[in-house]
């Protein structure tokens, strides 16, 4: 067959390239402690109706930097029991889309808290406040800051804060919780899990945010990482800072958080996936400890894999 990376014997040892900063135990340790120190402030307003079964609200709370985070919460109203949840999350730019989207879940049972990542497509806050340049994307956003600074240290603890919040809810049994995303979304979810690690089960399809060095030695920041090649342009042309740029993004990269992960892992790739390269997601998948699962769709990219959503949904269902 075709080979877009490395040959699938090669990638199933495969241990990533960018760098793991020395304190990057501690770097997350202090994020957490942030975030269990703030005053969410949630506020729940009436949402749209789509029948007797279901109570959809606007769910916004406090996150870092204080910034107000939104996420569309639905709610089993046929139950009186505590039962499942999953926390969902979008891919790169976009937003938690239709209420719709989650209704099956909700009839089987699941409170869904579906987020909308800050300063992306949909209600959630981004209150800036970064030197450098914030034109070109999210991955560089603070790169020319402290690394507190990184805009996705405050996404990362914004998905661990609505799994928080979720789990203190009534209609849900803290033992039984799932993450589920796509692309950034599979990131968020892998994140997710890390940092919250009471998620019991995680569903992620070809992961984003993972293994950064990887991805530019292969050339194929043309798409969801062109952002990489913008800031080197315009503000290290000669790659004089190379070093500590794959350092400072090693602390938000996805892989290093996998080794965190408890919960019983589910994820997709596509081996001819030009967007985010199979290695970069092995990368991650590799250094998973906890009880996992690869499905593995030779012939396709950064697309929809057949079947993989019902896999998905049954792997979940089980919570």
């Amino acid at each position: 067959m075709p080979l877009l990376d490395l040959p699938i014997s090669e990638l199933k040892s495969y241990q990533g390239r960018n760098p793991k900063p020395n304190d990057y135990d501690q770097y997350w340790t202090k994020a957490l402690a942030e975030m269990n120190e703030i005053k969410p402030d949630i506020k729940l307003d009436k949402g749209p109706e789509f029948g007797d079964f279901v109570k959809c609200q606007d769910l916004t709370f406090t996150g870092l930097g204080r910034a107000r985070i939104y996420a569309k919460l639905l709610t089993p109203t046929l139950s009186k029991k505590a039962g499942p949840a999953l926390i969902h999350f979008h891919g790169y730019s976009i937003s938690s889309g239709d209420w719709s989207t989650y209704l099956g879940w909700v009839a089987n049972g699941f409170t869904v808290a579906a987020l909308d990542v800050r300063g992306q497509g949909g209600k959630s806050e981004d209150v800036g406040g970064v030197k450098g340049t914030t034109l070109e994307g999210h991955i560089i956003r603070g790169l020319d800051d402290v690394p507190d600074k990184l805009l996705y240290r405050s996404i990362f603890m914004d998905c661990a804060q609505l799994a928080k919040i979720v789990s203190g809810m009534p209609s849900v049994d803290p033992n039984r919780m799932g993450a589920l995303g796509w692309s950034q979304g599979g990131g968020l979810a892998l994140a997710c899990a890390a940092l919250y690690p009471k998620i019991a089960r995680v569903a992620a399809g070809y992961p984003f945010l993972c293994d950064y060095q990887r991805v530019w030695e292969m050339d194929m920041i043309s798409n969801a990482y062109s952002e990489l090649r913008a800031w080197f342009k315009r503000h290290d042309p000669q790659h004089k800072r190379q070093d500590e740029v794959w350092n400072k993004l090693g602390y938000i990269d996805v892989q290093h958080l996998a080794i965190r992960i408890k919960a019983k892992t589910l994820m997709a790739t596509g081996l001819m996936d030009d967007v985010c390269p199979p290695s970069t997601q092995f990368a991650a998948y590799n250094k998973i400890k906890s009880e996992k699962e690869l499905l593995v769709f030779p012939d396709f990219g950064h697309e929809g894999l057949p079947g993989a959503n019902d896999l998905f949904y049954q792997f979940l269902g089980q919570l």
